[in-house]
């Protein structure tokens, strides 16, 4: 992990920020980079992570290591956080409403994060249905 921290460190400043800090929690394999700065915010953070994540991933297939999990300014915590209250409300309503809740579209990561919420529920179950950018998750009463 301390490679991989000091490429993102390296890579991190030759993309031209310069209030940046990279912080590794090696029981997780969690990169958070925290970047001061106007740029890396709204409509861009998405992309902006999805990207350094990738190329994280890169590094780490390189270095024969496990793959890291990387966060920008907390986006993707906030966002897990949004996907569990998410799965927590579809539960909700699919229990008292007795039908079935559709979930947006997500991808592989935020579907396994509803299932895994969801799993200690005896009263619902998750399916992932649909195929490529349109698998999406339905809550459904027990």
């Amino acid at each position: 992990m301390q490679d991989i921290q000091v490429k993102l460190n390296k890579m991190v400043g030759l993309m031209g920020f310069s209030n940046f800090e990279v912080e590794v929690d090696d029981g997780t394999r969690r990169v958070t980079i925290l970047i001061n700065d106007h740029i890396i915010s709204g409509d861009t953070l998405p992309l902006f992570v999805l990207n350094v994540d990738r190329i994280a991933r890169l590094m780490a297939k390189k270095l024969d290591q496990k793959p890291v999990i990387i966060d920008v300014n907390h986006y993707r915590r906030q966002r897990e956080e949004l996907i569990v209250k998410l799965a927590r409300a579809a539960a909700r309503r699919a229990g008292t409403t007795n039908t079935e809740v559709a979930l947006p579209a997500m991808n592989a990561y935020e579907r396994r994060l509803i299932h895994t919420e969801l799993s200690i529920r005896p009263d619902v179950e998750t399916k992932s249905v649909g195929e490529g950018y349109d698998r999406h998750v339905i809550v459904r009463p027990i």
